[in-house]
């Protein structure tokens, strides 16, 4: 087995800012697998809210044995987006060794599209009430927030886009203070979910609060040994595949989130239609999905994911699965 990583650059439609940050590009690692007859691939993003570096990550997936399988892959690697790469390679190549898609291995339904939210980034009251009005037709919209100073903006993009259904995502950057009083504003303007409105370790605060809207932990969760620590905390997980080091995880993850009774989202990383198209399998039926990077990009890999009115589509063979 012979495993080879790429850098790859993407340029952004436009200057995408959260909470931590701004960026331009969206930097990934590409992983590819071969024996020889067949080769898969698999991308991932490193990203430094978890301690991880293009260096570092080139490093780990580098470091694995030249024999290595999925099952085998779990135990070598730690959740995150070495792990991620490789596995979602193995994956595409057993498929390509057999001859069916990726679903039909892993046992599950052929996909269908899924409707995914659609991000608009953190910027100026003003700038984002015009990101909101541009986007007003899409179903779902997603609201990067995360500042003392929210509520401007939150009315801004309601007022620019009054029929779509809000997600808000605060990337950690409330107080529990800044929660409690924004709460009751939330469900005023029709918001369905909030991502991580408290730092990560400092989310014990939500215990016993009163939760009008859903509250769904993204920096919180990343693989099922992240779950007994979610107890009444949350409502729902957010499952990306660069969190759960892969696919093989993610689907794991699912299953066992909603025997707990967890609502299940199912997001991404700024990254391209290869990353997306393993994630479209753990979307399926979730409550909230949001698989848009590609749609934030300005240029994608060849045969990309097709996005429409249905929502984003799964994998054609010819790019993952």
């Amino acid at each position: 087995m012979k495993i080879d990583v790429s850098r790859d650059v993407f340029r952004l439609a436009q200057v995408f800012t959260i909470s931590r940050g701004s960026r331009s590009e969206a930097h990934v690692l590409t992983v590819r697998v071969s024996d020889g007859a067949h080769s898969g691939w698999g991308e991932c993003v490193p990203y430094a809210r978890y301690g991880e570096t293009l260096d570092s990550v080139t490093d780990e997936i580098l470091g694995l044995p030249p024999q290595i399988d999925r099952a085998a892959l779990q135990d070598m690697l730690p959740a995150g987006a070495a792990r991620n790469a490789v596995d979602c390679a193995l994956w595409d190549l057993e498929a390509k060794r057999a001859g069916k898609r990726v679903w039909e291995l892993a046992g599950l339904a052929a996909p269908e599209p899924q409707i995914t939210a659609y991000t608009l980034s953190l910027d100026s009251p003003e700038n984002m009430h015009q990101q909101a009005v541009k986007n007003a037709h899409r179903p779902v919209l997603k609201i990067k927030l995360g500042t003392p100073d929210d509520m401007p903006r939150l009315k801004a993009v309601r007022a620019g886009a009054p029929q779509p259904k809000i997600i808000v995502d605060a990337n950690e950057g409330w107080s529990a203070e800044v929660y409690a009083d924004l709460a009751p504003h939330l469900v005023a303007l029709g918001v369905a979910l909030v991502e991580q409105p408290l730092p990560a370790g400092q989310d014990s605060a939500l215990i016993g609060m009163n939760r009008p809207v859903p509250v769904c932990a993204d920096e919180s969760c990343h693989d099922r040994a992240s779950l007994a620590g979610l107890k009444d905390k949350y409502d729902v997980i957010n499952i990306k595949l660069d969190k759960t080091g892969g696919l093989t995880e993610a689907l794991a993850l699912r299953s066992e989130g909603e025997a707990m009774g967890y609502g299940v989202m199912v997001g991404c990383m700024v990254g391209s239609s290869l990353a997306m198209a393993p994630a479209t399998l753990v979307a399926q039926g979730a409550s909230v999905v949001d698989l848009d990077g590609p749609l934030l990009l300005a240029e994608d890999r060849q045969h990309p994911l097709e996005f429409d009115e249905k929502g984003v589509h799964p994998p054609v063979r010819e790019l993952w699965g």
